[in-house]
């Protein structure tokens, strides 16, 4: 009974002072009134508005509106323009974009983030078609440097200059004093110079080791170039990239990104196979780590790391979970089973018709892999992993189906990165099995010209870049660049994965297996984030979601015809970040 009488109490006493604000002016509770109003004012309504735009959502229940409003750094409403008009009533900044197409941030699935910073400004090789071109190019380098530096960079592609590789004798002569390391663009292959091969106590005495090759003259002489885990015989004797070099690579490279539109990419580390997994490590913490914590993270990055140090991250993410930070996410595992289509080192049933005893190469043990797949999986972690050859995609198939039959069902998504040759039976298995193919569609452009010559005409068109192939088996495809070893470019693969054409030829390349401009726009969105658990957060345009967009400077119908745009602006956050 008590109770009964204070809430009567109580709620009297609220009436009144209700009824002393409205309707009582003579007791001077204007000032009361007032700090009521301001305090309505000042409760944010948004803090933007897009109008009058065509926008591509990637969400699948309302894939195009006219409006979005976002608030906080996160989509508040998307839809039409008529109901978007209190917010506009009340003041909100708006931006009229006059039509344009408006597209979420772009993922890019697949990039070495701190590596393509690096090569930066290093010897950019990519394009040159001559021997003397390159020569020229590395003659430029060694004028700048001292006595003694490294000479350092990459991008080389033999195919563009009929299809010979280089050799150390090329450059010796004009770098007597500089030892010299230039990677291919596939990163799975480098050119050093006979100084650089001395420093790395590399002879004609020296054993290839597992899952790498020196190549070698007929008369057992190192000719220069290292193959895959080979090239960790000379690269550790290259001086350690110093915490400040690391640095200003981050920020060259999220610049870049931002002007690509990209605003969230998944980086799978500087490692490559037989290298020393402790640099990923690194990265993150004196360089991801140390961004973030000075508010200088300009994208946002999802990090894998290398799976041989699988307990580590799995104690990293028991402690601090995936999401590090609204810019860090912690990803899963990544490893390699074959090596690459260009350096005749991804992994086949059958020979390279320019090598015909040569099948490519297996550059981890398959029973290592297996084990640390199995034990990865357990501990609930994202397993990814680098295929290219036919062989070398079943094995990982079958690998992934055995792993999950032991572990049991949940939801893991699988990856494998590249996916690049597929044997008839491999296609539906992506979509039964539920694996994500990471693809890089401008790698098409650099292997279309060469690919009938490494593995025959009929092999080439059967299981080349099947993207299409994989949509129509429910696969999820999830683009990506492989950036430095091709361009951050996520509207070039739009284009290239839509026609298919490559540079000079008139016709695309296995019509059959173009894509829509939506399923090519879903891939480096969506299903992009989705490939990294990150999709309740981005890859859509959908309320409660991070607001990343990227305005293109087009229509949709000139889009969806020419799949041309360029990039008029990104926006991460809500907030302007390019231009």
């Amino acid at each position: 009974m008590e109770l009964g009488k204070n809430a009567i109490f109580f709620l009297s006493a609220l009436l009144a002072a209700i009824l002393s604000i409205f309707l009582f002016p003579a007791l001077n509770t204007s000032t009361t009134i007032n700090k009521w109003l301001n305090l309505k004012s000042s409760i944010k309504i948004a803090d933007l508005v897009v109008t009058n735009a065509f926008i591509y959502t990637s969400d699948s229940s309302f894939p195009f509106a006219e409006s979005m409003a976002i608030r906080d750094g996160r989509i508040l409403r998307v839809g039409n323009h008529s109901s978007f008009q209190d917010l506009l009533r009340n003041g909100v900044k708006e931006l009229n974009l006059n039509g344009k197409v408006v597209v979420p941030g772009f993922i890019d699935s697949h990039v070495h983030f701190l590596w393509g910073g690096l090569q930066m400004v290093r010897v950019q090789l990519q394009g040159v078609n001559s021997k003397e071109g390159f020569v020229k190019m590395v003659k430029e380098a060694v004028a700048e440097k001292n006595q003694g530096c490294w000479v350092l960079g990459g991008g080389w592609n033999n195919e563009l200059w009929g299809g010979d590789l280089p050799i150390a004798s090329w450059i010796d002569e004009i770098t007597p004093n500089n030892p010299v390391w230039l990677s291919r663009m596939d990163g799975h292959m480098g050119l050093a110079n006979s100084l650089a091969l001395k420093i790395a106590g590399i002879t004609n005495y020296t054993k290839d080791p597992t899952g790498g090759t020196v190549m070698r003259t007929s008369g057992g002489e190192p000719t220069g170039l290292l193959i895959d885990s080979a090239m960790n015989l000379l690269v550790p004797q290259i001086p350690e990239v110093s915490v400040h070099e690391r640095r200003d690579a981050l920020v060259r490279a999220s610049k870049l990104a931002l002007r690509r539109g990209v605003t969230t990419v998944v980086d799978l580390g500087r490692y490559l196979p037989g290298a020393t997994t402790e640099d990923v490590w690194a990265d993150f913490s004196e360089v991801y780590q140390w961004a973030d914590s000075k508010a200088e993270m300009l994208i946002r990055v999802c990090l894998f790391f290398p799976m041989e140090t699988w307990s580590r991250l799995q104690d990293l993410i028991s402690k601090a979970g995936h999401i590090w930070s609204q810019w860090i996410y912690l990803g899963g595992v990544k490893a390699f089973v074959d090596g690459s289509l260009g350096s005749n080192s991804a992994l086949f049933y059958e020979p390279y018709l320019d090598e015909p005893h040569n099948y490519g190469l297996l550059v981890t043990e398959i029973d290592s892999l297996y084990n640390m797949t199995m034990a990865s999986d357990k501990a609930r972690l994202q397993v990814a992993i680098h295929a290219i050859g036919d062989k070398a995609n079943d094995m990982i198939l079958d690998m992934y189906n055995s792993v999950a039959s032991s572990n049991g069902n949940r939801d893991r998504r699988f990856r494998i990165e590249h996916s690049q040759h597929l044997a008839p039976s491999a296609v539906s298995r992506f979509g039964r099995q539920k694996i994500i193919a990471s693809v890089q569609p401008e790698h098409l452009l650099d292997d279309a010209g060469s690919v009938a010559k490494k593995l025959g005409a009929d092999r080439a068109d059967k299981e080349s870049y099947l993207f299409g192939s994989l949509l129509a088996n429910n696969a999820q495809l999830a683009f990506g660049s492989d950036w430095p070893v091709a361009s951050i470019n996520p509207l070039g693969a739009i284009k290239t994965a839509m026609k298919r054409i490559p540079p000079g030829w008139e016709k695309a390349w296995i019509p059959s297996e173009c894509v829509s401009l939506s399923e090519a726009l879903n891939a480096q969105t969506i299903s992009a984030a989705y490939a990294s658990f990150l999709d309740q957060e981005l890859g859509s345009l959908s309320p409660g979601k991070l607001a990343d967009f990227v305005v293109l400077s087009t229509s949709w119908d000139e889009f969806e015809v020419e799949a041309s745009a360029s990039i008029e602006a990104t926006y991460v956050s809500g907030v302007q970040a390019y231009p």
